[in-house]
């Protein structure tokens, strides 16, 4: 009985919290918005929970071999903005495109608004810039400094900031801005309209969709990525947010030539003209790549110290700059030449930038900081994913874009590597193993013999400092190694067992790949086990 009694005090004593909640609910209703935001926070978390980033496959569907992470897409339906529409923006003239037999289709469905992680990219493993070019970086990701204000404060600023321009009405070719094609409808709305304030100097404005910091911060490197006549707006822009995260003021960050800007458009076009009109009367998309090229590096020199050395405008107009500014200006000469081409970033030694040219047969790899070296090189010019291997690594946005694995264009031009007489490598630059006296027989086909070869290594040579090397057969073997390293799962491949081996307590691996002749590559490690 007096069980029974618990029992009914207890229904009861739940009974009168519900009757409670509700009617605290019933009169704040901003109680019952947060409530129910938590738990559409939780089911979301349910529903979206992905792998974290660059812990899955190092392949995507496109074959890319680089990580990318992992993106959840709002689905959610926004009401849009009756404000009149700015003019749409002008597409470069195409010339009649090409079409791209090889190369895989840049992303044209939206992936949805994702948070980039603002970390340091950690430094991967055999990833280096060779000595004559070490030091020639100077990328600088974008910064963000963000202010958490209350609900009030927030209200007040969107009232009276307003939005600014919208960018309704504005569109954007994907073949020509992928970074626009990898956000969903809401990121793309967002997109338009710093895009549009940008334009029209507009510092201060409130967002018109709901972002989060984190969010906010990728749709404006997409902006950013894609728009390098854009040269007037800094690396840097501010955010006031919400306790709940939601972004209330975006605050854009001009350099000194917004201060006069008619003139300094004036001044940039013309230089920028004076190139594209060298190049339009050539008869190939890759006679007018090369033309670029080959002016850029003549006409602009590396400094660490050159002022608004992240822009076109310090390689164009000043002719002194860094990564940046050398792909920045290439990208925007190219697209109004209508041949694709696209800022990437990520890590070659330091933070760096280069750039992905569409051709007929598909995408090459180009780097006019590194071949402006002496009197000019083609070392880094229309290269595939593989010959940038050891070198360049795509990071944040980047990793989006389609992979370079066009044959075409590819090694036309001849390298400083070429200037070695009897060297016994191919027209290509490629080394052969019997050049190196290795037997085809000791090559690894497939990512399991490659583990217990650099555990036998390991294991034979004990503690210290040592190098080994092994050479693998085939690009799908090559992938699967280079991905391992990508992704850490070396560690458990062959590292964790050989440490235990030796009895060592600490290891450091660096290694290099050099692509041989004939589908072979070569692998090198340098190891320190303590």
């Amino acid at each position: 009985m007096k069980f029974l009694k618990k029992i009914l005090y207890a229904i009861l004593i739940f009974f009168m919290l519900c009757c409670g909640i509700i009617f605290l609910c019933a009169m704040n209703p901003e109680l019952s918005e947060k409530i129910a935001d938590t738990l559409k926070l939780e089911e979301d978390r349910g529903v979206n929970a992905s792998p974290a980033a660059g812990k899955g496959s190092s392949l995507g569907n496109d074959n890319s071999i680089y990580s990318g992470q992992a993106q959840s897409t709002v689905t959610e339906d926004i009401d849009n903005d009756t404000e009149p529409a700015p003019e749409a923006v002008e597409q470069p003239e195409t010339q009649s495109q090409p079409t791209y037999a090889t190369g895989p289709d840049i992303m044209t469905e939206a992936e949805g608004l994702q948070d980039m992680d603002t970390k340091e990219p950690s430094v991967p493993y055999g990833i280096t810039a060779p000595a004559d070019v070490a030091g020639k970086n100077g990328y600088q990701p974008i910064q963000d400094e963000n202010t958490q204000i209350d609900d009030e404060e927030a209200d007040r600023l969107i009232g009276e900031i307003g939005p600014g321009q919208t960018g309704d009405g504005l569109t954007f070719d994907p073949l020509f801005y992928p970074y626009y094609s990898m956000l969903d409808a809401r990121g793309q709305h967002l997109y338009r309209q710093i895009y549009a304030n940008a334009n029209a100097l507009t510092e201060r404005f409130s967002p018109i969709e709901d972002v989060s910091v984190g969010s906010l911060r990728n749709v404006f490197a997409a902006v950013y990525n894609d728009h390098p006549e854009l040269f007037w707006v800094d690396t840097a822009y501010s955010c006031k947010y919400r306790k709940n995260g939601q972004c209330a003021e975006i605050n854009l960050q001009f350099n000194s030539t917004a201060d006069n800007l008619s003139q300094e458009k004036a001044a940039f076009e013309e230089k920028a003209k004076a190139i594209i009109d060298g190049a339009g009367d050539l008869g190939s998309y890759y006679e007018k790549e090369k033309y670029v090229h080959d002016t850029l590096i003549a006409q602009v020199d590396y400094a660490a110290s050159a002022k608004m050395n992240q822009s076109a405008y310090s390689a164009l107009v000043n002719g002194r700059t860094v990564c940046a500014g050398y792909a920045r200006a290439y990208q925007y000469m190219l697209q109004q030449l209508g041949i694709p081409c696209y800022y990437c970033t990520g890590y070659a030694g330091e933070s760096h930038a280069w750039n992905i040219v569409g051709l007929e047969d598909g995408y090459y790899n180009v780097d006019t900081t590194w071949d402006d070296t002496g009197s000019g090189t083609y070392d880094y010019f229309n290269k595939t994913d593989s010959d940038y291997m050891g070198t360049h690594l795509r990071q944040e946005l980047s990793v989006n874009l389609p992979p370079c694995n066009g044959t075409a264009y590819r090694n036309l031009e001849k390298t400083s590597d070429d200037d070695t007489e009897g060297s016994g490598t191919s027209s290509d630059g490629r080394r052969s193993l019997s050049e190196l006296g290795i037997a085809p027989e000791t090559a690894l086909s497939t990512l399991e013999d490659y583990y217990n070869n650099c555990y036998q290594n390991i294991v034979r040579a004990g503690r210290g400092q040592f190098n080994f090397w092994n050479v693998v057969k085939g690009d799908n073997v090559f992938l699967d190694v280079y991905g391992a390293y990508q992704t850490e799962d070396y560690r458990q491949g062959y590292m964790e067992s050989a440490m235990t081996e030796v009895d060592g307590s600490f290891y450091l691996v660096n290694w290099t790949i050099e692509s041989l002749q004939d589908g072979y590559y070569l692998i090198t490690h340098d190891v320190n086990i303590q």
